[in-house]
């Protein structure tokens, strides 16, 4: 049998590669090649490369050289660069100030003398074949000098730019880690990524991000927007009026846009902001008291028509001294004489239009002389108190209330006695306290004791209620059972009423923010429940619209309802807010009546007990210390005893409200906004709807006692 012949295969030989060496080269033997390809804007960013190589002493990059052949192909012992133009401008720079010496070495790349490019190719190559920096990289870079101990001075130095700059790089480094990958996909633009820099929180950068990812709607402005709904800012006259430093100095987070020339921010603790409004508009307010008038209104907003059937007082102006009527006209004479001396100016110096400026202030101080009220007037007048867009106070006195007018003289004979004078008592002259009102809600003073149970604060009803709403949510998102029939109730009501009512549960499901309605909500039980149980949820919900559907498909019965139940429980809204009919500012009555009646309703069927479930306790901070002293005798009295309440009843409110929280903090005593009613069937029924619907008790005033007392009772009652 023959042999199968064999052939010996060939393996083909690669030629290998050989770099051009590296060596040291006197600069003054290095020239410019005419075979450089950058001709135009050669100059250009000249003075910050010479800086940078400056400021290191060293070149980043070594110049590329070719050996100049003399015209029998010998090398003359000269090189020229055809690549790296720049680097050797800047070297002559430098030459020139000093500062490098002429025959100093340069590092260079020596061209091969078998080289297959030619040098216009190498030229081309270096400024064509490059990858700029992606912006990304350069954030990280500026976030690592500074650990590095560099400060933002040096880098800004370093690079020719600003420290505001430096600082706005590292703000981008900042944004969620998330938002960045983003960024560096090229799934969002810079000017995007700059915009998520308003908010530092990265899980609420991410749900904005979440929420515009599938909507055409993603420019800067609206993520900004999204990102600082909550907050209000620096321009809004409240903070205007308080002023930015006094709002920091409180203790007040802001939230600055370093990518805008407005950077005055946004102001996150809307809370702190409204009382520092309160408590200047309350030190303005106690100014003015001191001159007699019997009320002041002060508000961020007066409504409209504020003083319509009130009678406006008279006044005079405060005449002028012969000393100021002088000072007058020779203010009158120099304006004249300046206005004649540049009538034909094009443009006045700028120490010419600033006098004009003084002179003008000065003479309209003159005209606008403080107004004079006779005092009888002044003490049955009141002033009302608000401001204006700019943050300015805007003071409108002397209006009389029908009620304070003074009485009719008949037949010549007073229709009263000197008794009857609220400024006389026993024949002797009284002070008469200046009655003041903020934000419609009387200022707290030590008041009689009287025993009379007055309206409850507006504000502390609404911080009451905000307890009960989330208290709810946490009740109701434990009870699938309740959740299934409530979100039932909602759809059957909506599908067979006439006109289905809103009640408390808003069942579009969206979060119900209470920002405004206590400090002291976040650290709740109610509140970290919530927060823990989103948290479990999300690690387990996926973020993919269709592999939800899916995921919620393959649940069992049991976590459906729990899921179901979470989600509906973000719809509890059992918020007390002033009811308003005329306008978008508040609920209508008949939508009050019906959410208070739900949450009712809802705390029933849940067994919601506010001190076992949410574990709330009348403190001096959340109760006593807002309240009258009427308050904190009746409801230490209710929870405590009659005894309890007489050891406390001759103490200063402060001492009051300290010691009744010692004495109710085991009792369980409850607010009334807070309690549970427990009565057979709903508060409104269903007939009801569309009649004229009253709120709950507690929230009713005694016409009797207001009239007596003559206020004007904007608030929510007594318990």
């Amino acid at each position: 049998m023959a042999k199968a012949s064999r052939k010996k295969i060939q393996t083909p030989v690669v030629a290998m590669i050989e770099f051009s060496r590296s060596r040291d080269i006197p600069f003054n033997r290095i020239r410019l090649s005419d075979s450089n390809v950058r001709e135009i804007g050669v100059e250009d960013g000249l003075d910050e490369l010479t800086h940078d190589i400056d400021r290191r002493e060293d070149l980043v990059m070594g110049l590329n050289v070719r050996a100049v052949l003399d015209a029998d192909g010998n090398e003359t012992g000269d090189f020229e660069t055809p690549a790296g133009g720049r680097r050797f401008r800047a070297i002559s720079r430098l030459v020139e100030a000093g500062r490098f010496p002429v025959d100093g070495l340069v590092p260079c790349l020596v061209k091969k003398a078998n080289a297959k490019t030619s040098a216009i190719d190498d030229s081309l190559a270096e400024n064509t074949v490059r990858l700029a920096l992606h912006p990304l990289d350069q954030f990280k870079a500026f976030k690592r000098m500074i650990d590095d101990g560099i400060t933002r001075e040096e880098i800004a130095d370093a690079y020719r730019t600003t420290p505001r700059y430096v600082t706005q790089r590292l703000r981008l480094a900042s944004v969620s880690p998330a938002l960045r990958e983003l960024y560096a996909g090229d799934e969002m633009t810079l000017a995007m990524l700059e915009a998520f820099t308003v908010n530092p929180d990265h899980a609420r950068q991410e749900q904005v991000w979440e929420r515009i990812t599938g909507s055409w709607q993603k420019e800067p402005w609206q993520i900004r927007r999204m990102l600082t709904e909550t907050t209000v800012p620096s321009a809004d006259k409240r903070a205007l009026f308080v002023g930015l430093e006094a709002y920091e100095a409180a203790g007040g987070p802001v939230l600055r846009d370093l990518f805008s020339d407005d950077d005055g921010g946004w102001l996150e603790d809307v809370g702190l902001l409204d009382r520092l409004v309160t408590e200047k508009l309350h030190m303005l307010a106690d100014e003015l008291a001191s001159h007699g008038w019997k009320w002041i209104e002060a508000a961020v907003e007066l409504p409209y028509g504020y003083a319509n059937g009130l009678r406006k007082i008279g006044s005079v102006s405060q005449e002028l001294t012969e000393e100021e009527r002088a000072g007058r006209e020779a203010l009158r004479k120099e304006y004249d004489d300046l206005e004649a001396a540049y009538s034909d100016a094009d443009e006045l110096p700028d120490e010419v239009d600033q006098r004009f400026s003084e002179i003008e202030a000065a003479l309209a101080g003159f005209e606008n002389r403080p107004a004079i009220f006779e005092p009888d007037e002044v003490a049955r007048a009141g002033v009302f108190l608000t401001i204006n867009r700019d943050g300015e106070l805007v003071v409108d006195r002397g209006y009389v209330r029908p009620e304070d007018e003074a009485p009719l003289v008949i037949d010549g004979e007073d229709s009263g006695s000197e008794g009857d004078d609220p400024e006389f008592v026993d024949g002797t002259e009284s002070f008469q306290r200046t009655a003041i009102s903020i934000g419609g809600q009387p200022v707290d003073v030590e008041e009689e004791d009287d025993g009379v149970i007055k309206l409850l604060p507006e504000r502390l009803v609404g911080q009451l209620t905000a307890h009960r709403t989330l208290a709810l949510q946490q009740a109701l998102a434990e009870n699938a059972h309740v959740a299934m029939t409530a979100l039932l109730h909602r759809m059957v009501m909506e599908r067979y009423s006439y006109s289905a009512p809103t009640g408390c549960l808003e069942i579009s499901v969206r979060h119900r923010y209470l920002a405004s309605q206590g400090s002291d909500l976040a650290e709740s039980p109610s509140a970290k429940a919530i927060d823990e149980r989103y948290e479990a949820w999300k690690t387990d919900i996926p973020s993919d619209e269709g592999a939800l559907w899916d995921w919620i498909a393959d649940l069992d019965d049991a976590s459906r309802m729990a899921l179901l139940a979470h989600c509906v429980s973000y719809g509890v809204n059992a918020l007390y807010e002033r009811p308003n009919d005329h306008s978008a500012a508040g609920p209508s009555q008949h939508s009050l009546v019906r959410r208070l009646a739900g949450a009712d309703r809802l705390a029933r069927a849940t067994g919601l007990d506010m001190v076992v479930d949410a574990g709330w306790r009348p403190t001096v901070a959340n109760y006593l210390g807002i309240v009258t002293k009427a308050h904190i005798l009746a409801a230490v009295r209710e929870g405590a005893g009659d005894r309890a309440a007489s050891l406390i009843e001759h103490l200063k409110k402060g001492d009051m409200a300290t010691q009744a929280e010692r004495l109710l903090a085991d009792t369980g005593w409850l607010p009334e906004p807070l309690r549970t009613p427990h009565l057979e069937g709903d508060a409104v029924s269903a007939e009801t709807h569309g009649e004229d619907e009253a709120l709950p008790e507690f929230l009713i005033g005694d016409d009797a006692d207001a009239a007596d007392e003559g206020e004007d009772h904007h608030l929510v009652a007594a318990e």
